[in-house]
């Protein structure tokens, strides 16, 4: 990883995802979870404030170290205990049906082969759990469409392989969950290209 993805994306992305209204989504997204949790691109700990007093514990997979430090203070004022346990959301170091709920926001987009990323967090959630997710992806619009197709390769290149089009419902639903609830809407103030939201819960079988 280099001076680029350590340094400054990790402090770009900090910033840019914790404004008032992604914090609104965050407190949303979270307020289902419960039990242990695994949460997939953990971050600098955007999502920590909002976890549920019905968390017992949260084991975070995250590949950035910069992120990592910037988590510090977050992690040291959580009443929730936060492990490491990997960097690679496509293989996750946990036995089967291990987890009761998952956490997973503006990762996906992210994550080389989310579809395989999918499968592996059905395979360590017990039976019925559940994955809370809030991402931004493919617009239904194809005007939206065609600039977020345009601009996809910048977008990577600037945002440490970050995705402006994916599927985000049928990658979930290639990994083997079942939808339960979605809801798809664009971000107040931001260009529709980079704000085309899909927030849900999807469940294990």
């Amino acid at each position: 990883m280099g001076w680029y993805e350590d340094r400054v994306l990790p402090r770009l992305i900090n910033k840019v995802l914790d404004t008032s209204q992604t914090r609104q989504i965050r407190e949303r997204v979270a307020s289902g979870l419960s039990g242990e949790v695994l949460e997939i691109g953990f971050g600098s700990g955007l999502n920590l404030p909002y976890l549920p007093a019905a968390v017992t514990g949260l084991k975070a997979v995250d590949p950035s170290g910069g992120a990592a430090r910037l988590a510090h203070d977050r992690i040291e004022a959580s009443p929730i205990a936060v492990e490491f346990i990997g960097l690679d959301g496509q293989q996750i170091p946990l036995p089967d049906s291990s987890v009761d709920t998952v956490l997973s926001t503006w990762t996906l987009c992210t994550i080389p082969d989310a579809v395989t990323a999918i499968r592996e967090i059905g395979r360590v959630l017990r039976p019925g759990g559940t994955l809370h997710f809030v991402e931004h992806g493919r617009a239904d619009e194809p005007g939206v469409l065609r600039w977020q197709n345009r601009l996809n390769g910048l977008q990577q290149r600037l945002a440490g392989g970050c995705n402006l089009n994916r599927d985000i419902s049928g990658i979930v639903e290639a990994g083997g969950l079942t939808m339960r609830q979605l809801d798809r809407f664009y971000g107040p103030g931001q260009p529709k290209a980079f704000g085309a939201l899909y927030e849900g819960v999807a469940a294990a079988t």
